[in-house]
């Protein structure tokens, strides 16, 4: 008998991205994306590589699915390639890229495992980008034709659609920081690009409702906890600063809060910018009613003012041991007072944990098993830390953990490996990895 059971019709499910995982970046039609663009560019990737090939999911889905049936997964996140849909951006549809998502989908289904659809999950079509990408307004109309195109097509059969992943990553890494796919580095370009995902994303919902009849629709934050390092003024505020840039500058304006008011004085003040970009109508449109919030959750953040000359002495530290190989603080403590937040002060109706998981490097050994009990520690502290919330009365509805299998990772290339399956990229052969084994069986038990 489990002694943390979680609620009749809970959803256990994993997630991946089509970038990260489906290579054939060039087959059957599909345009250049943002990503085939930034990580064909020399000395963008650490390790040098591309995501062409990737873990091949675009040739051997199939056998992908069959791995999920046998874990018992009630349900998928993927996302789909804008570009492999229409390849110029707008216009005329590549009907083989749409095929593809139908056959997946079709092969899910006949698992009897749930798809949930991301439309948006950062491979913008090169061509838009050219035309000014995301700080450009008429990517907004873009991405509104191409949720139109994907919904149509399988509205009849997907009943759980996610509009954007991340924007906050895809806005401020992209456009400010420069780190991730365009590669652009300008602040203003980052809040104009974040305002039009928002914008996309409040327009396309009805769009979507309208094409997938009785669907589920909402949009992913990443969110991490920001925690400051002392009881100081200075730190609280510096660590409230940081909750606005990552959090709340999100999650405000899409529950009908408009931006916050601190940032929008720190950004016309430290950016010059003069938010000439938000057209009347916007924040209507923005804060669009939806089914659900996804959340992303992986980390914390330790908040320090260290300009401030009258602070007081740091009292709260991240841990330099308890850390993943991707270098990030393992804080499940941070996640049960995230979902309390998002219930208890924005009265969310229905929230998934769309991502959660660890970067470990644990490969086979000498029997061709995988032992990554430091993920399956990981996963089972952050299941209890959501069970924790759920007792509160969070609505908590499901757990997507990331990722189904290795992948390329962005930035970070082939080097940081997230999935609870094995992927040996020279081969493609996948070995499912202790943590799935362990997670097979929560699913089973539908809990710990």
């Amino acid at each position: 008998m489990s002694n943390k059971q979680f609620p009749t019709n809970f959803i256990w499910g994993t997630a991946t991205s089509s970038y990260q995982i489906e290579g054939a970046w060039n087959e059957d039609g599909k345009g250049e994306s943002i990503w085939d663009r930034f990580s064909h560019t020399p000395g963008k990737i650490q390790d040098g590589t591309t995501g062409d090939v990737a873990c091949d999911h675009y040739h051997r889905y199939r056998d992908d699915v069959v791995l999920m049936r046998d874990l018992g997964l009630q349900a998928y996140r993927f996302s789909i390639a804008w570009p492999r849909i229409l390849p110029n951006g707008r216009g005329q549809v590549n009907q083989k890229g749409l095929d593809f998502y139908g056959r997946l989908t079709d092969q899910l289904l006949a698992a009897n495992i749930t798809p949930f659809v991301t439309l948006y999950h950062w491979d913008l079509p090169q061509i838009l980008e050219d035309q000014g990408g995301w700080p450009n307004r008429d990517s907004v109309d873009a991405f509104v034709e191409y949720a139109d195109v994907v919904s149509r097509y399988l509205g009849d059969r997907v009943k759980h659609w996610i509009t954007f992943n991340e924007p906050f990553v895809s806005a401020f890494l992209g456009y400010q920081y420069g780190n991730h796919a365009p590669g652009r580095k300008e602040s203003g370009l980052a809040l104009r690009a974040a305002h039009h995902h928002l914008v996309a994303h409040g327009e396309s919902v009805p769009v979507i409702r309208a094409n997938s009849a009785g669907a589920e629709v909402g949009i992913t934050l990443n969110m991490s906890y920001q925690a400051a390092g002392s009881a100081s003024a200075a730190d609280v505020a510096r660590a409230r600063q940081a909750d606005g840039h990552v959090n709340r500058w999100f999650l405000d304006p899409i529950n009908g809060r408009h931006y916050p008011a601190d940032m929008v004085n720190m950004y016309y003040q430290k950016f010059d910018e003069s938010f000439d970009f938000i057209l009347d109508g916007d924040f209507e449109t923005i804060a669009v009613p939806t089914d659900f919030m996804g959340l992303n959750y992986y980390s914390r953040h330790v908040v320090r003012d260290e300009e401030a000359t009258d602070n007081l002495p740091q009292t709260v530290f991240e841990s330099k041991e308890n850390r993943t190989d991707i270098d990030w603080e393992i804080y499940p403590e941070g996640l049960y007072r995230i979902l309390n937040r998002l219930y208890f002060d924005y009265q969310i109706p229905k929230i998934y944990i769309t991502e959660n998981g660890a970067s470990y490097g644990d490969g086979p050994d000498e029997n061709g098993r995988v032992p990554d009990e430091r993920r399956l520690s990981y996963l089972k502290q952050h299941f209890t830390a959501a069970h924790r919330a759920i007792n509160n009365g969070v609505p908590l509805a499901g757990y997507f953990v990331w990722s189904f299998m290795d992948n390329f990772e962005w930035a970070y290339g082939y080097k940081q490996r997230f999935g609870i399956t094995w992927v040996d990229y020279d081969t493609q052969e996948r070995i499912l990895k202790d943590s799935a084994l362990w997670y097979k069986q929560v699913i089973a038990e539908n809990g710990l």
